[in-house]
C-alpha cells in the first residue's frame, strides 16, 4: 500500500509505525510457497480446479498476505494475530498437500519439496510470534 506524504505524516504524528512486510524472510518464503503451489496446481486435472486446486491455492497465498496484513496494523498484537492465522494457513496447506499426494496428483519428490519448506514456514511463523 502506497501512502502519500501527507497520509505518512499522520500515522508517524500518531505514533504508529509502518512495518515493511518484505524485510522479513517468513513473507518471502510464503511468496516461494505461493509461487510453487500455483506451478504445481497447473498440472492437476482440471476437473478439481474448484475443489482442491483453489484451496490450495487461497490456502498458500493467506500465509504471505496475512503477514502482509499484520505488518499494516497498528499494534504487535494485531501483527501477532495475523501472524497466528497465517499459521493456520500454512497448516491447512500442509494437508492439502498431503491430500494432492494420496490422491495421485502430487509424486513424491514434488510434495517433499513443498512440504519442506511448509514446515519451513511454519517453524518461522512461530519463532516470530514467540519473539513478539
Amino acid at each position: 500500500m502506497k501512502l502519500y506524504k501527507a497520509e505518512r505524516n499522520t500515522l508517524y504524528a500518531k505514533g504508529i509505525e509502518m512495518k515493511d512486510y518484505r524485510k522479513y524472510d517468513v513473507w518471502k518464503l510464503g511468496h516461494e510457497i505461493t509461487l510453487q503451489i500455483y506451478a504445481l496446481t497447473e498440472e492437476f486435472p482440471k476437473e478439481v480446479q474448484f475443489g482442491i486446486i483453489s484451496q490450495m491455492r487461497r490456502a498458500a497465498y493467506s500465509i504471505p498476505s496475512n503477514i502482509s496484513e499484520g505488518c499494516g496494523r497498528e499494534s504487535d498484537a494485531e501483527f501477532k494475530r495475523f501472524l497466528t492465522i497465517s499459521r493456520g494457513s500454512a497448516s491447512e496447506l500442509e494437508y492439502f498437500t498431503v491430500l494432492a499426494r494420496d490422491l495421485g496428483f502430487l509424486n513424491q519428490t514434488s510434495y517433499t519439496k513443498v512440504n519442506d519448506n511448509v514446515n519451513k514456514v511454519k517453524r518461522s511463523l512461530n519463532n516470530l510470534i514467540q519473539k513478539i
